[in-house]
Formats: structure tokens, sequence, C-alpha cells
């Protein structure tokens, strides 16, 4: 394990003290950022992160998706991030059933902010 994937994956560690939305608030964008070309279903989590932004999704959506999106900030998980080409797969199948879970209110225009943002970085 490289020093400096260690040294990058401090700022992905929740606070003591921090709420769930709060880290996912804080970490999502950074970790999206930086895995956008290796992590399939990036687009998913990002309209994921978009709905649960939305003051008109209702609580236990925003509860799932708060759930997913901190489970993929987490640099310490069941597939740890940094094993090549496996590292995602949990987080790919979390952000996957989470999907299905929240889909009937997720809408086209959270896709399509997921899809600007995407375009932004890629």
């Amino acid at each position: 394990m490289s020093e400096d994937y260690v040294n990058d994956d401090r700022e992905f560690e929740q606070h003591a003290g921090e709420s769930q939305e709060d880290y996912v608030n804080r970490g999502f964008f950074k970790k999206a950022k930086k895995f956008a070309a290796k992590v399939p279903l990036i687009s998913d989590a990002v309209a994921m992160y978009n709905t649960l932004k939305d003051n008109k999704t209702p609580i236990w959506a925003k509860a799932t998706i708060t759930a997913a999106l901190a489970y993929f900030i987490m640099p310490a998980d069941a597939i740890p991030d940094i094993i090549a080409a496996v590292g995602f797969v949990d987080d790919a199948g979390t952000i996957a059933a989470a999907m299905a879970a929240i889909s009937s209110v997720m809408t086209d225009e959270h896709r399509k902010q997921a899809n600007d943002w995407l375009n932004g970085v890629q």
C-alpha cells in the first residue's frame, strides 16, 4: 500500500460526533471526483446525492441514500478500495441496491444534474 494512498484516505474518515449526513456532505464529491473514471455506477451515486439534497425526497429514501453514500466514502469497508480491480465491487453493489430501493423517487432532473457534473469532471 502506498503512503500517498494512506494519506489521501484520511480525508475520508468520519469525524467523532459527525452525523452520517454531514459525513456524506463533506466527503462525497471529493471521493467521486477522485475515482470518477474508476468506479462503476458513479453517475448513479451522483444522482443519488442530488436526490438526497432534494427537499421533496422522502425521509426513508434520504436514509437509504445516506447509508449507501457513507459506505462509498468510507476508506475501510468490506473490500478496501486500494485493491486493484475489485476494490469498488462492494461499493458498486451498495450503490446498485440503494438505486433499486429509491429509483421511484429519483427524477430525470437528478440524473441530468449528475451527468452535467460528471461531464465537467471528465
